[in-house]
């Protein structure tokens, strides 16, 4: 069995267990390919997960500590600073827990009673008082990081307003205007010289959190069918396993692929 992978999760990680919870990642697994959510959710057969991108994660670490900075002090980062916003790094007794992958902010929501959860990476506040939720993203590619308008990208506008919706259900006010900060790693250095230089970009997004409470609705749905549901024509999960039953019905091949 692979130390990276395991397909099969204890019943208690599985809708109904005590463990489960509907995260913001598997919201977008449902949008992705609702077969592969409900493979994954109710019958415990997970898909293959990809390697985590440890750099992207450093970064992460960095700017969290870059920004309590300013937290703790009550004053505007410097990116904050440059781009004009309104807005300055806010302290919350949660802050922390809702980071946390393993937490979360979390909502049990009462027509489902499904414990909705998602990790926010920061938390700004403007004059109004209106918290601010911040995504931070790090890449490296060869062009200038001026949007989040490719298609690849709209995962990323529905996590934010996802987290968006979690703090209003809170009872927080919370400003449609959430922020990606961007960080691009240049590669027309000369040389490396034992450090990676970035690019950061502050990008605003205007959410619109309308679709979530439908989408929770049509998850408890999907979840308490007793039937699989359709696959997406374009989950490339699905078009594989199709193809390995395709090629086992052959006789050449039957009982000796796996």
């Amino acid at each position: 069995m692979s130390q990276y992978y395991t397909p099969h999760r204890s019943a208690s990680w599985n809708y109904g267990g005590d463990k489960w919870k509907l995260s913001r990642s598997k919201i977008d697994l449902f949008l992705g390919c609702p077969r592969c959510f409900y493979l994954d959710n109710k019958l415990g057969v997970k898909r293959p997960a990809g390697y985590p991108f440890n750099l992207n994660t450093a970064v992460d670490t960095l700017l969290k500590k870059e920004f309590d900075l300013h937290r703790v002090k009550g004053t505007q980062h410097i990116l904050q600073k440059e781009y004009k916003i309104d807005a300055i790094p806010i302290p919350h007794e949660d802050l922390d827990a809702w980071r946390h992958n393993f937490t979360g902010i979390q909502y049990l929501h009462p027509g489902t009673k499904m414990t909705i959860s998602g990790a926010i990476d920061d938390l700004w506040q403007n004059s109004k008082e209106e918290y601010i939720v911040v995504d931070y993203k790090s890449t490296s590619i060869n062009e200038d990081i001026k949007d989040i308008d490719k298609d690849w990208q709209a995962s990323y506008k529905r996590q934010m307003e996802v987290y968006q919706w979690l703090l209003r259900q809170k009872g927080y006010p919370v400003s449609d205007t959430g922020y990606f900060v961007y960080c691009n790693g240049r590669t027309d250095k000369k040389a490396f010289d034992k450090k990676l230089e970035f690019d950061v970009t502050l990008i605003s997004y205007i959410g619109n959190a309308d679709w979530v409470e439908g989408t929770i609705k049509d998850i408890h749905e999907c979840l308490n069918k007793k039937n699989i549901p359709r696959s997406d024509p374009e989950c490339a999960y699905c078009q594989y396993r199709g193809a390995v039953e395709k090629v086992s019905k052959n006789k050449l091949w039957a009982g000796t692929l796996f």
